[in-house]
């Protein structure tokens, strides 16, 4: 769960550090999400091959996928190798497509939860 968690918090991280203006921090936050993400990526490809008849467990893993390509465009669209000292529209519109697909991810997480009764509203 943690190798999962870490790059979800850094994304978050790029995204509120591109809202306060600093750029810099956004991109070097997404730069460490790059790899955690692509291990995540891997590791929900591989439970999916162990679980096959599992569609949510191929779902989270392309979405992993889909997050992970978001990421490295949002970084490249940013790369000090663009030259320009603002926010580029790719970069943060990459980011937030990212974020909206991690949240459809955890949204997912929670359907298994749901379907077995695991989740239960508290009486007042």
């Amino acid at each position: 769960m943690g190798r999962r968690a870490l790059p979800v918090l850094l994304t978050a991280a790029a995204a509120a550090a591109d809202l306060a203006g600093a750029h810099a921090l956004a991109f070097d936050a997404l730069i460490f999400a790059i790899p955690f993400a692509a291990v995540a990526a891997l590791d929900a490809f591989g439970t999916y091959l162990d679980r096959r008849d599992d569609v949510l467990e191929g779902m989270q893993a392309m979405l992993w996928a889909a997050a992970l390509v978001l990421l490295v465009i949002s970084g490249a669209a940013r790369s000090p190798a663009a030259r320009t000292h603002e926010l580029p529209s790719a970069g943060w519109s990459a980011l937030v497509g990212c974020l909206a697909v991690l949240g459809v991810k955890g949204v997912l997480a929670v359907v298994p939860h749901v379907r077995r009764g695991g989740l239960q509203i508290a009486k007042p």
